[in-house]
């Protein structure tokens, strides 16, 4: 789970820890068993951060993990806090690889050796959604206050676009990152701004506000660099890339960062950011002693309830579970709950039953998977999910990753499948649903619990 950084004080510590001083040329030797993998990346939810167990996570993170892990390499990770000390820290030879979410472009390309590709996608135009009339085409630019991040690849854009309409007009900012630039839109302190679709798709969960008035331009690709002295490990990321392992990798890493984040709805992310400020507080000290007591994660805790309720202690759904946690009332009464509409009876005892579907999952079951089979069985019921799981193993998939599984728990409502289960048909489709759900609504959701 992504939680909004810190940068400045991040990026000194790391350098600092490190002994490195960002500004001075270095010539660093190959990376070997002794010799670390020097990388250059930047604190944001695309590239690396601080995960709610305080362990280093993110796209880029993991990807560079997996390829220096296969060449037996440790990673001496240099955080920066723009783009543009990413490719100083290129240019002068004091990294060997960046990892940053950087834009392949054509100058870029001549400069330097481009690693492995790991992202398709479109600048887009990004606006406060109230700020009407918003821009539709680009020649509606020329009267708007942009502001985006110095030396990335939004400039080159914006000055070709500018070259041929000289009414477009735009600062380059040296010290606030993408992200940073599309939280002051959020705030209505900017008024547009230009940031890759995949940045804007992980931050419009946190900022409903923020609209993409305008595409620009076609898809472009994103991945790793390194100096033209490196041009060897670039290669090798190419490589490892197109390999069965780096393949394996890149889809690990889309599975935990972003297949599970759905379309966009502005109401729902409104009304959650809304209820954020208004419900939760009422209940996230309970949230806190249930994870205390049960070693359920709180955030996950109030993602549930929120999937689940909303966070209204008096919901009834026309089945007959109520309750924040929306519990049945055969659930309640092993739980040893009297009323499931009292909010505190009702935590507990959904964090208790969460707890109890995870422990009687196989041990080996690695995280965050067991987690999501948890919730999986939760939703569906725990003979369900054994049939699911069976059934993976019957169809040669792997019924500990939540990623086989998501695809196998919908063949439970398919008559080709279901006859062969011994608890017969269920709507498998439904916990896939769930599960993504409050995989987003955790993240949006995490903070409050920092």
């Amino acid at each position: 789970m992504y939680r909004l950084p810190i940068v400045s004080i991040l990026a000194l510590t790391v350098l600092v820890s490190s002994g490195c001083d960002p500004r001075g040329a270095t010539e660093l030797s190959a990376p070997d068993a002794s010799t670390p993998l020097v990388v250059a990346t930047r604190n944001s939810a695309t590239t690396w951060y601080l995960d709610q167990d305080e362990q280093p996570a993110g796209p880029e993170h993991d990807l560079v993990a997996a390829f220096a892990r296969e060449r037996g390499w440790e990673v001496d990770w240099r955080l920066m806090d723009s783009t543009s000390e990413v490719l100083e820290a290129l240019e002068s030879g004091q990294v060997h690889l960046a990892a940053a979410g950087l834009t392949h472009l054509p100058e870029r390309d001549a400069q330097l050796a481009p690693g492995l590709v790991h992202s398709q996608v479109v600048q887009q135009v990004v606006c406060h959604r109230e700020d009407r009339p918003l821009p539709r085409k680009p020649g509606e630019l020329a009267d708007v206050d942009l502001r985006v991040t110095a030396d990335s690849s939004y400039v080159e854009t914006l000055e070709a676009m500018a070259a041929t309409q000289p009414s477009i007009t735009f600062q380059a900012d040296d010290r606030r990152s993408t992200e940073v630039l599309l939280t002051q839109v959020a705030l209505r302190k900017q008024e547009c701004t230009i940031a890759d679709s995949n940045i804007v798709r992980v931050l419009r969960r946190h900022w409903p506000h923020l609209e993409v008035a305008i595409d620009v331009g076609p898809g472009q690709q994103t991945g790793w660099y390194a100096p033209k002295n490196q041009a060897a490990i670039a290669q090798q990321s190419r490589d490892w890339r197109e390999s069965e392992a780096g393949q394996q990798a890149f889809e690990h890493m889309q599975e935990r960062y972003y297949d599970y984040i759905g379309k966009f709805d502005f109401v729902d992310l409104r009304a959650l950011n809304r209820r954020l400020d208004k419900r939760l507080p009422r209940y996230q000290k309970e949230f806190v002693q249930a994870a205390e007591q049960t070693g359920m994660p709180a955030d996950l805790l109030a993602a549930m309830a929120y999937q689940e309720s909303h966070w209204d202690p008096e919901a009834v759904s026309p089945t007959g579970v109520r309750g924040l946690m929306m519990l049945t009332r055969s659930t309640a009464e092993s739980l040893g709950v009297e009323n499931r509409l009292d909010p505190v009876e009702s935590i507990h005892g959904g964090a208790r039953y969460l707890a109890d579907r995870h422990e009687l999952l196989p041990e080996d079951i690695p995280e965050p998977d067991r987690t999501y089979l948890a919730l999986a069985s939760y939703n569906i019921g725990r003979a369900h999910l054994l049939d699911a799981r069976k059934l993976a193993r019957q169809l040669g998939k792997n019924p500990d990753s939540w990623a086989d599984m998501r695809e196998v728990l919908p063949l439970k409502a398919d008559k080709r499948y279901y006859p062969q289960t011994k608890y017969g048909y269920a709507r498998g489709y439904e916990p896939v649903h769930y599960v993504q759900r409050i995989r987003n609504y955790r993240d949006v959701i995490g903070p409050a619990f920092d």
